[in-house]
C-alpha cells in the first residue's frame, strides 16, 4: 500500500490540503452512518478507515497469515492492492464491500489494528484522502493520531448495551441468529482491546466533542453533528 518507513507517525503530521472533520468512537455507535450522511450533506469526501483494517484482516484470513503476527501483517499490507471508494472497497480487483462487514471481519480488524507495522502502512493513504473540498474521516484514531489538526473532532459514544441491541436488531432484520448477552460481551471485549492497545488506542482526542447517542435517533445525532460542523467551519 505504501512505504511503511515513511508512514511512521510523526510528532508533527504534515498539513492537509483540505479541511477535515473526524468522527471517532467505539464499534456500534453509528459513526459510519453519521460520517456518510455528513459527507453527503457537505458534499465532501468520505474516509471509512475501519474498512481498510477490515480488508487487511480479510486478506490475512485468505492468505493464512496470523492475525497476531506484526511483521507478516505489515508485509501483507505492502503486497495487496486496496482501493477504497466511499463506502465500497476493492481488494486486488475484487469488490469486498459485503464480506468486510461481517461481525467476524470487525473482530479481526480490531486484532490487526493493534500492530505498529499495520498502522504505519495505512497512515500515508489515510492522510492523502484529505482533498478539496474537504474530508469526513471515520475511525478510532482519526482525531487523535491521523488528523490531529482537524477543524472538528467528534467522539461518538453509546453504552455497550445500546450498541449491542442495535447490532442484534440488524442481525435479526437480516434473518440471522443473534444472542444479545453474547453481543454485549463481545463489544466489551473489543472496547477493552481498542482502548488498551499500545498503538493509537481508542480515546477522546484532544479538543474533541463527545456526542452520546445512547438515547438519540440517527436524525438527532446528525442534527447535533451538522450544527457542530457549521460552527467549526464558521470559526475556521
Amino acid at each position: 500500500m505504501t512505504d511503511s518507513a515513511s508512514a511512521t507517525p510523526s510528532a508533527t503530521p504534515p498539513a492537509t490540503s483540505a479541511p477535515v472533520i473526524t468522527i471517532d468512537g467505539p464499534s456500534g455507535t453509528g459513526k459510519g452512518t453519521i460520517a456518510a450522511l455528513l459527507a453527503e450533506r457537505l458534499g465532501w469526501h468520505l474516509l471509512d478507515s475501519g474498512a481498510l483494517y477490515r480488508t487487511l484482516a480479510l486478506a490475512a484470513r485468505r492468505a493464512d497469515v496470523d492475525l497476531d503476527d506484526d511483521a507478516a501483517l505489515g508485509a501483507l499490507a505492502e503486497r495487496i492492492e486496496v482501493v477504497p471508494d466511499g463506502e465500497r472497497v476493492w481488494l486486488d480487483g475484487e469488490d469486498v464491500s459485503a464480506p468486510i462487514r461481517t461481525a467476524q471481519a470487525g473482530a479481526d480488524a480490531s486484532r490487526v489494528a493493534v500492530h505498529r507495522s499495520v498502522r504505519a502502512a495505512l497512515l500515508d493513504w489515510q492522510r492523502a484522502a484529505a482533498r478539496p473540498p474537504g474530508l469526513i474521516a471515520d475511525g478510532r484514531d482519526m482525531g487523535s493520531q491521523v488528523f490531529p489538526a482537524a477543524v472538528l473532532k467528534v467522539f461518538l459514544d453509546a453504552s455497550p448495551e445500546e450498541r449491542a441491541m442495535r447490532r442484534y436488531k440488524q442481525l435479526k432484520d437480516k434473518g440471522l441468529d443473534a444472542n444479545l448477552p453474547n453481543l454485549i460481551q463481545e463489544l466489551r471485549v473489543r472496547d477493552a482491546r481498542d482502548r488498551e492497545r499500545s498503538e493509537s488506542p481508542l480515546q477522546v482526542p484532544s479538543g474533541g466533542v463527545v456526542v452520546d447517542s445512547t438515547e438519540l435517533t440517527i436524525d438527532e445525532v446528525l442534527a447535533q453533528v451538522v450544527s457542530l460542523a457549521q460552527q467549526a467551519l464558521s470559526a475556521a
